[in-house]
């Protein structure tokens, strides 16, 4: 990355719905991980998880931007949404070093995903390209690419809740106060999203 080149940290995910753990990751990296900026990049289906669950990508782009709204270190981004489906990473981050080429991307992950990189569509293209920036996961060992030249380890803190559990939450008309920002629990409790 080049000194003068905004430093963007891309946090990709399904935001189904977007929570306050991924907010207090984001914000930790923002801080500490040589960034600029955060860009959460909202994916489409991920063929891995079930469809039936996912809220349309439109509400979990919407949530996202009622989550950071207040938070000039954050953007939403919808750009995998007019790309081929599935969206593999190493694409996305080549058609956005072709759209701003002013722009130095790092790519967020947690241990887990760093963990299953090897299994990812061209790994070795995205580890030889950008820098990787890992926050670690309880429970995520050690990795093949802990010594990589390109992956660097943030301490940063994290809740232990997941958009399944606040999925559920809702099913069930529990509140989901404080799970969410204040802005996504408004939208959420007077929708019919997840229920």
């Amino acid at each position: 990355m080049t000194a003068q080149s905004p430093r963007i940290g891309l946090f990709f995910g399904s935001f189904n719905p977007i929570h306050t753990g991924h907010l207090i990751i984001a914000q930790h990296m923002l801080e500490h991980a040589n960034v600029d900026k955060i860009w959460f990049v909202v994916s489409p289906h991920n063929p891995l998880k079930p469809r039936k669950t996912l809220a349309k990508d439109a509400d979990r782009l919407h949530m996202v931007r009622l989550a950071i709204d207040d938070n000039p270190g954050f953007h939403a981004s919808n750009i995998e949404f007019s790309l081929p489906k599935p969206s593999y990473t190493v694409d996305t981050l080549a058609y956005l070093r072709d759209q701003y080429p002013e722009h130095a991307f790092a790519l967020i992950m947690g241990g887990d995903n760093l963990a299953s990189l090897a299994k990812w569509k061209n790994y070795e293209i995205l580890l030889r390209d950008n820098a990787i920036l890992v926050y670690r996961r309880p429970g995520s060992g050690e990795t093949l690419f802990d010594d990589h030249p390109s992956v660097r380890f943030f301490e940063a803190p994290q809740l232990d809740i997941s958009a399944t559990f606040i999925r559920e939450q809702i099913k069930e008309g529990k509140s989901i106060r404080y799970l969410v920002p204040d802005p996504v629990h408004d939208y959420l409790d007077g929708g019919s999203l997840y229920r």
